[in-house]
């Protein structure tokens, strides 16, 4: 009998995917392309074309890659928030398409969540708080009472925009953050630990919520004002990384949990990974983060929350697959656990 897989769908932002998991459990990885503007940021249009250009192309190769036949195909799950709205609506029409021409469940699904899911089917964490550092969002999160509670947030940007705008403003391309991490730790090479310490950006931590538009602004004067680019960047890590895992050490005290996860693309910078481990080493908990290709958007994630949700019965009607650009973390009713 051939093996049933989910099929996950991801276009939030700058990423289409195609990926999937089977009904065991086990991952297939994602085939992908990511959207890099000529010039500036990412216009959700323009991201939005890319996504109808490629999606066939993307299909057909997960397919040929992983040698399936679309009747192994159980169920197709899509990204339906949050994101840029021209942008999911690429994915879920792709969705809708499949699931009438294949006959199959549709499985509308958090993207937000589904971050958590493929983490802890990666690394085998059971009921971690997720460090969540993507580009769109910066969130600690916690499982209680059903449901998927936001301890801790970004009050104006995410840390994963936050970079890319500073690497743009200094003539690095999309996505910025690789660069920065790669120049900080070119400077921290360079110099002695008695020297690091040389520039002081701002450190906004608000109770358990945080903002990052003021240390960008500082980051960008401090160029301005002759610092080196390599030093910035170096500084702009140490600043912004440790509020993040100071939110998420107080949610873990706050919590009782004894677990660390991490997820989103910023949660690829190992700088960040290993303050999360120190932090964690410290107080006596663990401290987890999935394979690199499930930190960033990815569809294989998408189709792992689709398949938790299938076996629950929690399939979308067509009616109310609509997309919902401002979707919640914490709208999802977690009844898979």
């Amino acid at each position: 009998m051939l093996m049933g897989i989910i099929l996950g769908i991801e276009s939030t932002a700058h990423t289409f995917s195609i990926g999937g998991v089977s009904t065991t459990g086990d991952t297939f990885a994602s085939s992908s392309a990511l959207f890099r503007p000529e010039t500036g940021g990412i216009h959700p249009r323009e991201a939005a074309d890319h996504h109808s250009l490629i999606s066939g192309e993307k299909f057909k190769q997960f397919i040929s890659v992983n040698n399936l036949q679309l009747s192994q195909i159980d169920a197709i799950a899509y990204s339906q928030g949050p994101g840029l709205g021209p942008c999911l609506r690429v994915g879920a029409s792709v969705a809708r398409s499949l699931s009438e021409k294949l006959t199959i469940p549709l499985i509308g699904v958090n993207h937000c969540v589904a971050h958590i899911e493929i983490g802890r089917l990666q690394t085998g964490c059971k009921d971690p708080v997720l460090l969540y550092v993507s580009g769109g969002n910066t969130q600690v999160i916690a499982r209680k009472g059903g449901r998927y509670r936001v301890i801790g947030e970004t009050l104006d940007i995410g840390i994963g925009n936050m970079l890319d705008k500073f690497a743009r403003t200094q003539g690095i391309p999309f996505p910025g953050g690789p660069k920065i991490e790669q120049l900080a730790l070119e400077w921290e090479r360079q110099n002695s630990k008695t020297s690091l310490d040389n520039i002081m950006l701002p450190y906004s931590v608000q109770g358990m919520d945080l903002s990052f538009s003021g240390i960008l602004t500082a980051a960008i004067q401090k160029i301005n004002d002759g610092h080196s680019l390599e030093e910035v960047c170096w500084s702009l890590q140490e600043h912004s990384f440790s509020s993040c895992i100071e939110v998420a050490e107080r949610a873990l005290a706050h919590t009782g949990k004894k677990e660390l996860l991490l997820g989103g693309g910023v949660a690829c910078n190992e700088r960040i990974r290993t303050m999360s481990e120190l932090m964690c080493n410290d107080r006596g908990a663990a401290s987890y983060w999935p394979e690199k290709q499930y930190c960033v958007d990815n569809g294989t994630m998408i189709a792992e929350l689709g398949r938790k949700m299938l076996k629950h019965d929690l399939v979308t009607k067509l009616e109310d697959s609509a997309i919902d650009p401002s979707m919640r973390t914490d709208h999802a009713e977690v009844v898979w656990e």
